[in-house]
């Protein structure tokens, strides 16, 4: 079944307006005591009225809204944020940069946020999603496959990537369902339950629902995850600090931004991802006005390059006017977003009343669009696609390569669901290589697919090849091998670029 929501649009702008003010509330809030590993006992803002303080959880974000506005809705995905990355985002910071090297040498996401990259499970992509929940209220699985294209890009397959889709999901569903538990489980079913990110909130939960201090809670957060990245600025316990704060402070926004601040480690980006989920679930009533009037409407970037990117907002409100412009494009393009058995996610921005289904939440929580795109997500792997076909293409043991060895890469196809899917047809593929000199590769020339299917079941729809790379005697520092899969009887063909690394 599907999920057929009624938003008020202007409570939907309200609560995108809220959510961006909250975001700059926070960030101005935590950005002090950033990367602080006792608890503290912070009380309110340390900078004077009318000063904003930059914060990258945001300025990522307007780059991501320029890519949406330049490119279509529906049509940005990791490659094309890559590009984005490329070319307007300055830091090279942690993840950032390695992410940003990898691209340069041709490795394409999430191959790029995997290759050689010790800040996997860290901070960085989470604490950007309220553009893609915003783009997508009340779409979960819509949000978060636009997160999991973002996280991807700098994060791989890691725990920043699972810490993306939760946030994710959780903001987009708390446009439309009032209950944060509710929120938590939807966000939850949204990500492996066995991933770190999925228990470290549970642990969140259980010592809340027991009762436990908020500093008690914090200890035990931070000790079930010590082992995990950098200490401070690893995803699962920052982003349990979030949930902390907003269990514990009970829909009191004070409260609830506070306690995650006196968390401490990564406060900024905990402070300001619950100011902008407090600002969805509540709109700008449950913003307290002596905050909000001391943050004032100003964005103050960090972290773009303005001289390359032009007409990048300047107040939460030219911010919020520009994302429901783009929004009621979403939601008007569901049949781009295939739910499953036909259904989709779909949202009417309507002057009524808003209307939930009662079954939204369970329903919610069973489609599967989300999942099936983390069965694509393979150790040292990377997707494309084009009209016809969707390709993964997973080299076994990495992509650093030696003179004169072998090198096992698998071939994942299955006819894409834009235009193949749509007729169900079954197709027979042709891939051929272009290797370096000295190069040769072993295996099938013909593949053959069955008509697609949505949730990527193993009983159909998927086919894998897997081919032996002989490597020459000569390699480079970056060598570059093209597999070509053409559907025999349609025009379009498909290039898998592989990079070796010498």
């Amino acid at each position: 079944m599907g999920v057929n929501v009624k938003l008020n649009f202007e409570e939907f702008r309200d609560k995108v307006y809220a959510c961006w003010i909250g975001k700059n509330i926070g960030g101005t809030i935590g950005a002090p005591y950033e990367g602080t590993k006792e608890y503290m006992n912070v009380t309110g803002f340390a900078t004077k009225a009318g000063e904003v303080l930059p914060n990258d959880d945001l300025d990522l974000q307007l780059v991501w809204l320029a890519a949406v506005e330049r490119c279509g809705v529906g049509r940005v995905d990791a490659a094309t944020l890559g590009e984005f990355w490329l070319s307007f985002i300055g830091p090279h910071w942690n993840e950032y940069g390695v992410g940003k090297a990898n691209m340069k040498m041709g490795l394409l996401p999430p191959l790029s946020g995997d290759y050689r990259n010790d800040w996997k499970h860290s901070n960085g992509a989470w604490i950007r999603t309220e553009i893609w929940a915003c783009l997508n209220p009340g779409r979960p699985d819509i949000a978060a496959k636009c997160a999991i294209e973002d996280a991807c890009v700098d994060h791989g397959t890691g725990e920043g990537t699972y810490a993306a889709i939760f946030v994710a999901a959780l903001q987009s569903a708390a446009f439309v369902i009032g209950d944060l538990r509710t929120c938590i489980e939807i966000a939850l079913s949204k990500i492996p339950s066995d991933c770190r990110m999925a228990s470290s909130v549970r642990l969140t939960m259980e010592c809340y629902d027991k009762g436990l201090s908020p500093k008690e809670a914090r200890n035990t957060i931070q000790k079930a995850n010590a082992d995990i990245g950098d200490g401070w600025f690893e995803a699962p316990s920052n982003v349990s600090y979030v949930v902390l704060g907003l269990l514990y402070g009970e829909g009191d926004f004070k409260k609830s931004m506070l306690y995650a601040v006196n968390c401490g480690d990564d406060t900024d980006c905990t402070a300001a991802t619950v100011g902008a989920t407090m600002g969805i679930l509540y709109g700008t009533k449950g913003i307290p006005v002596d905050w909000s009037e001391h943050i004032g409407d100003e964005i103050v970037t960090l972290s773009i390059d303005k001289g390359t990117l032009w007409g990048v907002p300047k107040t939460c409100t030219e911010l919020t006017e520009r994302v429901v412009v783009l929004a009621k494009l979403s939601v008007a393009h569901e049949h781009m977003y295939p739910y499953w058995n036909g259904e989709y996610e779909t949202v009417e921005l309507t002057e009524g009343e808003t209307v939930v289904p009662a079954d939204a939440a369970k329903a919610y929580c069973e489609c599967p669009l989300v999942k099936a795109r983390l069965l694509e997500f393979l150790p040292n792997s990377f997707t494309v696609s084009n009209d016809y076909v969707r390709a993964t293409v997973a080299v076994d043991e990495g992509v650093d390569i030696a003179p004169n060895t072998q090198k096992k890469i698998r071939v994942i196809v299955n006819l894409n669901n834009d235009i193949a899917g749509a007729m169900n047809i079954p197709g027979r593929l042709r891939i051929r290589w272009w290797l370096p000199d000295g190069y040769t590769v072993e295996g099938r020339e013909s593949i053959f697919v069955s008509g697609y299917q949505p949730d990527r079941r193993a009983d159909g729809g998927v086919k894998e090849e897997v081919y032996l790379l002989n490597i020459g005697e000569y390699v480079s520092s970056e060598t570059r091998v093209v597999a070509e899969i053409t559907g025999i009887g349609h025009v379009q063909s498909l290039y898998l670029p592989i990079v070796l690394i010498g």
